[in-house]
């Protein structure tokens, strides 16, 4: 059942993970754990959210994507595993499918974070699209699996004085949010500070 929000400004986010072996009970996820802690420390707007753990199987993963955004309303969903090129990793494809429109920016920021760590970033398949229908619309990103990983993806690098040396990706989510009409997302500055233009910024009461 879908969950009224309890503020109009409350962020309703679907967070999935991918993986075989984790659905099966072969190893505990750590990517949905990861991303509940980063969003309870990243956020200072209120918010919701929904969990799936699935396993590497593309027409499960279409119908969870589509559950959460057509049912649920979620406004932003994120996805863990299943991005490299191994056969059973189909996450892309899966997110492609449900996709009204691509945005490439994403999964190209993405990948220049990783590379500054490990060269086989390259081998990552991360795409982000907008899922739109009549009445709503969401984005859907795919992110690394590993905590570490999630974190530098959504925070970016900073140096030892805590300036920014490569921008992550959440500066740009609470901006493209508002533009396909969702909710209005504030963040704590100490550990993502949102972006937007000064005319899209809402004044402080």
């Amino acid at each position: 059942m879908k969950k009224n929000r309890e503020h109009p400004d409350e962020l309703r986010i679907g967070l999935v993970s991918i993986s075989d072996r984790a659905s099966s009970g072969v190893y505990e996820d750590q990517g949905v754990p990861a991303l509940k802690d980063w969003f309870s420390q990243a956020l200072a707007s209120p918010w919701q959210m929904e969990t799936r753990l699935i396993p590497d199987e593309r027409a499960l993963i279409e119908k969870t994507l589509i559950e959460l955004v057509d049912v649920f309303e979620c406004d932003l969903v994120l996805t863990t595993g299943g991005t490299g090129p191994a056969r059973r990793d189909v996450t892309p494809e899966a997110t492609l499918a449900v996709g009204s429109r691509e945005m490439p920016g994403f999964g190209e920021q993405m990948r220049q974070i990783s590379l500054k760590f490990v060269p086989t970033a390259i081998l990552s398949r991360q795409v982000a699209v907008i899922r739109e229908n009549a009445e709503h619309a969401a984005l859907i990103m795919n992110l690394p699996g590993q905590p570490k990983s999630i974190r530098e993806t959504l925070e970016g690098l900073k140096d030892e004085s805590g300036k920014s040396i490569v921008s992550g990706i959440f500066a740009a989510v609470p901006y493209c949010v508002d533009l396909i009409g969702g909710p209005y997302i504030e963040t704590y500055e100490g550990v993502c500070k949102a972006f937007r233009p000064k005319s899209a910024i809402r004044p402080t009461n």
